[in-house]
This record gives C-alpha cells, structure tokens and sequence, in this order.
C-alpha cells in the first residue's frame, strides 16, 4: 500500500472510531484497533500529514485528534462499499410501508421508519404536484349552482377544491364535462395541463361554456399554479441525545432552521436523477445547519422522481449506515407508489 493509501486508511480508522466512541482517537489506540501493519511512529507520522493537510484536528483537551467537515468529506468521497441492510432491515422496511392505507399514512410511516432506521432527524416531501400525472378527475354536485372538484394523482395525492357555477348545471352536463376532462386530462403530468385547460373551454358547446370556465378557472389557480409543497418531519428528539454535537449550544439554531419548511425544501427537495447527496458542514447553504450533515435523495415510481426525502444529523455521523437506510427506504417508497 503506498503512502496515500495508507494515510487513507488511517483517515478512515480515525473516522470510524470517532462516530463509534465519540472520543478523539489516538495513535496507541487505532493501532491496537486495526490492521494497519505498520509501526506506531508511522502512524503518527500519517495523523500529522493529514492534520497539516486539514482533514483531522486536535481539539485543545485531548491528545487525540477528530475528523474536519474537510476529512469526512474525503471519507464519504471514497466510500469503497455502502453498509448493505440486512435482510432482517429489509423486511423490517416492507412491512412498515406495506400496511399504509393511503398517501398521508404512506409518508408519516416513511419518516418515521427513517427516523428510527439512523437515529437522526429525517424530512420526506410529499410528492411533488408539479411532477404528478392526473390520473382521475371527479365532479361531485353539492348544490345545483356548487361543484366539487376532486383531483386524484399518480402518486395518490388528492386535491379538492370548490367551485362556484354562474348559474345550475344540469347533471347530464356535469357527467359531460367529466368527461370531457378526463379524456383531455387523464395521463397528463401537471405541469403540462394549462394549456390543455385553456383548450377545454373552446372545445364545448356553447351551452356547456360558462360552467366549463368557471371549472377551468379553478382548475388553473388551484391545481396547476400551486407552488407550495408538503413535508413531514419526524426524529427532532434525536437530535438532543447527549454528546451527539461537539457544542451543546448549536442545538438550538437548527431546531429552528428545521421549523421552516422552504429551509427543508431545499435541503431535500431539489429532486433531480435518484443520485445520493451528502452535504457536509460548511458544505450547507444554510448557515444554522453548518454543524451538520445532510444525506437525500429523490424518491419515485420507476425513474419518475417525484420527491424527495432525507435525514439531517451531526457531521460525525454513520455515512455508510445513513446512506444505505436513506436509499432504501427511496427505493421502496418508489416501489410503493408504482405499486398503486
């Protein structure tokens, strides 16, 4: 092994001690500890290079040294094997997501499971409206002059909404129009339905128009252009188990940049291809979550990603651990929703 490799592996010794006893770690002890199969004064020699180097420090009470943002960073880069679930875990997960009734039951089950799974605080999105497919649009009389419209998505996501009539629509007509909207709507992801809206009303009778307008109205405000996206939360507790921080007084500000959904948003709802992120310290935009990691990924039927989901710990946190929960439980959460 040349002397990178080395230093490597004395950098992945010290990481991995460090998440498991909380303690700085020696020389004497990562010799004892691991096969490293060279003489203490070498290894000693390797924790200064690496120390010059900034990818552990000395924190000013102990002999021992602890990994930087800069050190776990080069540690996760060079993950050779993410830890794989057991197959225990595994059916654990299936079971759990299994029993959900609906979507809300779907995502409080997931964050959860995730919670529990890496001991941290994890974040699920529901799935995005934008990038859901109508599957069925219902039509339900309330009154003579009131509708309801209730807008079943691919991903189970249901939306309902109000609409006010300019004046009675018979039944037939109500059983026309859903039709007409399901013919022209059914299949469509969302983002692409405003000018196909736009269409329905020039494409009925006359006497169809106003009520149609009025639907399509909504239709536009409430189903197409709504920006805002839902998130559940779950595990802030595990964020005061003790010694999990160097400094206990960190603690307050993330529980407050947690409380803000667009701060979570955009720690895990940049949905892009179903590749794993992990942001680590100074590697956070946000500036009350410096002193944490944050692993995500999206989520998604088959190749679609719908959502996203995560979790948010300390920097020295279990990486292949968290990394292997955080993408299984995606995988199954996607397999699910392509289930239903």
């Amino acid at each position: 092994m040349g002397p990178d490799d080395r230093k490597l592996a004395v950098l992945r010794a010290i990481v991995e001690d460090y998440v498991l006893t909380q303690e700085p770690v020696g020389s004497k002890a990562l010799v004892e500890r691991h096969q490293l199969n060279v003489s203490p004064a070498t290894v000693r020699n390797d924790m200064a290079a690496l120390e010059d180097e900034g990818f552990i420090r000395q924190p000013h009470t102990s002999a021992g040294r602890v990994p930087t943002d800069r050190g776990y960073r080069m540690f996760v880069d060079r993950l050779s094997t993410v830890k794989p679930m057991s197959s225990a875990e595994r059916r654990a997960i299936e079971r759990f997501l299994v029993g959900a009734v609906d979507l809300d039951d779907v995502v409080h089950r997931t964050v959860r499971l995730l919670a529990q799974l890496t001991r941290q605080v994890a974040v699920v999105q529901y799935p995005s409206l934008s990038r859901s497919r109508v599957r069925h649009l219902e039509l339900v009389p309330v009154s003579t002059t009131r509708l309801m419209v209730v807008m079943i998505t691919d991903t189970g996501r249901v939306e309902q909404r109000l609409v006010e009539l300019p004046g009675p629509a018979p039944a037939d007509q109500v059983l026309s129009l859903r039709q007409k909207i399901n013919e022209r709507l059914g299949g469509v992801q969302l983002s692409e339905t405003p000018s196909l809206v736009q269409g329905l009303v020039e494409s009925v009778e006359t006497a169809e128009r106003p009520t149609m307008s009025a639907l399509a109205t909504v239709l536009l405000e409430t189903l197409v252009e709504r920006t805002e996206e839902r998130l559940a939360l779950a595990g802030t507790a595990n964020l005061a188990r003790a010694g999990l921080f160097d400094f206990q007084g960190s603690l307050r500000p993330i529980l407050e940049a947690l409380e803000e959904e667009v701060v979570l948003l955009k720690l895990i709802g940049e949905v892009g291809p179903a590749i794993t992120r992990v942001r680590i310290g100074d590697e956070n935009e946000i500036d009350n979550l410096r002193t944490t990691s944050v692993v995500s990924t999206g989520y998604g039927p088959g190749t679609t990603m719908v959502g996203g989901l995560g979790v948010v710990g300390p920097t020295r946190m279990d990486y292949p651990g968290t990394i292997a929960a955080v993408r299984a439980v995606a995988r199954y959460l996607g397999d699910l929703l392509a289930k239903n």
